[in-house]
């Protein structure tokens, strides 16, 4: 600076100044995600606040809310594929899909408001095509069924796929709707895709 003065975070060595950036983005997505996942209309002020950082900080590394919502969505999903490693896919496809809703279902009710706070940030296409490497699980998983004789051959494979998704999401707004309770959801949606995959 002219005056010859320096910020604080100007003096700090590169790598230093790096590692408090990082730790700044890990409070705001921990923050954000627990808050995002709680209940509907969290504002970017409310993430800030929850994360000890100032807007001006958020902003610099989000510079939009879209940007925050995307950089969520790519956290969540990342614990979420993690989480599939952990279920048992071995067996029929049916009951390995089956296994895969009940047990990856506390994921998907997280994730609900999590949805209905970006869904106006990001667009439809943008969030499907984040769900493509779970979905692509899903799709191997119906495959094997198929070939097992277990699900119908006569549909297109996509379209199976997207039944599922969109199955899923229906529940979610359901259950925001008040139409149906998170207890209830799972044994609805293994009834309700039992019955389309059924040859």
């Amino acid at each position: 600076m002219a005056d010859g003065k320096t910020t604080a975070s100007a003096r700090r060595p590169s790598g230093q100044r790096r590692a408090d950036a990082q730790r700044n983005i890990d409070k705001i997505l921990d923050a954000g995600l627990r808050l995002y996942s709680s209940r509907p209309g969290v504002s970017v002020a409310e993430v800030a606040e929850a994360a000890g950082v100032g807007r001006v900080t958020l902003y610099g590394h989000f510079p939009s809310r879209t940007e925050l919502a995307k950089a969520l969505m790519g956290r969540a999903f990342e614990e979420t594929e993690a989480a599939w490693q952990d279920v048992d896919t071995g067996g029929p496809a049916g009951d390995a899909l089956e296994r895969v809703l009940r047990e990856q279902w506390y994921l998907m009710e997280r994730n609900r408001n999590l949805r209905d706070n970006i869904v106006g940030d990001v667009s439809p296409q943008w969030l499907r095509a984040r769900h493509d490497p779970i979905l692509k699980r899903v799709e191997d998983l119906i495959t094997r069924g198929r070939d097992e004789g277990a699900f119908r051959a006569d549909l297109p494979l996509p379209w199976m796929v997207t039944a599922l998704y969109s199955l899923v999401h229906a529940a979610s707004d359901e259950i925001s709707a008040g139409r149906l309770t998170t207890e209830e959801a799972p044994d609805i949606l293994v009834a309700s895709l039992r019955s389309l995959y059924r040859p």
